[in-house]
């Protein structure tokens, strides 16, 4: 019988990490400099595993393989995506992402990395940087040879509820107290350009990867077109965020009770804000903020009632 199935997270120590993910989704992260929450996630370097149901304790790149009708058979060899949730307790690196085409060449086949982020809450005139200042490559790396940093980097205002597609080869960094869920191809590889010569716990810079960011990083910047449309249905308010050749993005607002039904698409669904429950076929999946699950192909009609937000995306 198909039914939804939930994940458990994998979390991940970061330099700039903090321990939000506990104070606001209750989670039991390992350390105090907690920065990442990989929710849903395939990749070798952090897979979820299946929480219930016939395939309980299954990591989720395995059930990819070994049911693929779960997915609609599909023809990716890898499952495309990744979910995050990020908390930037500190600045993170100023960093570019390669496309498919060069990560393909130069890092053994892994994916490239557009992603988005949904900004769940953030500090009081908080800001983000986001592309930046270089008319030509030539501008670009003299830029950041010389250290001009406050006149290469665009910064961007930010406030809770915002939302910001990053397609590859984009500069960007989120800033200190900034709490962001993260949709991404299912990669995990990011060239830094600079990280503020901060030291690591055993005292040593962090590698930069300059050579190759240089190679990836679109110039002149392009701000990504992104511009939210919002469907309200009975008792949910559904927010188109983007539709990408990589991955299509929404939120559910749900108030009540809301009918869903989608047999063709599996999606990822994330509970960022509230409470609900799921119900399928008389079975019920309770949903309390930081539940990430998946629901497969076919699975036809679900309810979920309650008050409750949710970030949901498919490839």
């Amino acid at each position: 019988m198909l039914q939804p199935l939930l994940l458990k997270p994998v979390f991940k120590e970061r330099i700039w990490g903090g321990t939000a993910l506990k104070d606001e989704f209750g989670y039991e992260i390992p350390n105090e400099k907690t920065g990442e929450c990989w929710a849903i996630s395939a990749h070798p370097n952090g897979p979820s595993v299946i929480e219930n149901g016939p395939y309980a304790g299954i990591t989720l790149d395995k059930l990819w393989k070994e049911h693929p009708e779960l997915f609609g058979n599909p023809t990716e060899e890898v499952f495309p995506l990744l979910t995050k949730i990020l908390d930037a307790n500190m600045d993170l690196s100023v960093q570019v992402h390669p496309d498919d085409t060069y990560a393909k060449v130069h890092e053994n086949g892994e994916l490239g990395k557009t992603e988005c982020w949904y900004i769940i809450d953030c500090k009081e005139d908080a800001d983000m940087i986001f592309g930046h200042n270089a008319g030509s490559k030539e501008e670009f790396i003299q830029q950041v040879n010389e250290g001009n940093w406050n006149e290469l980097l665009r910064r961007v205002k930010i406030m809770p509820g915002d939302f910001f597609y990053v397609p590859s080869g984009t500069i960007h960094a989120l800033c200190e107290g900034t709490l962001v869920l993260e949709t991404q191809q299912s990669s995990d590889t990011t060239y830094r350009v600079y990280d503020y010569d901060r030291r690591d716990d055993k005292g040593e810079l962090r590698d930069l990867h300059l050579e190759k960011a240089i190679e990836v990083t679109t110039i002149p910047h392009r701000d990504a077109e992104s511009t939210p449309s919002v469907v309200q249905q009975e008792n949910v308010d559904v927010t188109t965020f983007v539709q990408s050749e990589f991955f299509s993005v929404y939120k559910w607002e749900v108030s009540g009770k809301a009918a869903f039904s989608f047999n063709e698409k599996y999606l990822l669904l994330s509970v960022i804000h509230g409470e609900g429950t799921l119900t399928h076929q008389d079975e019920n999946y309770a949903l309390e903020k930081g539940t990430h699950l998946i629901v497969p192909v076919g699975i036809g009609e679900f309810h979920i009632e309650g008050n409750c937000q949710l970030i949901v995306s498919h490839a």
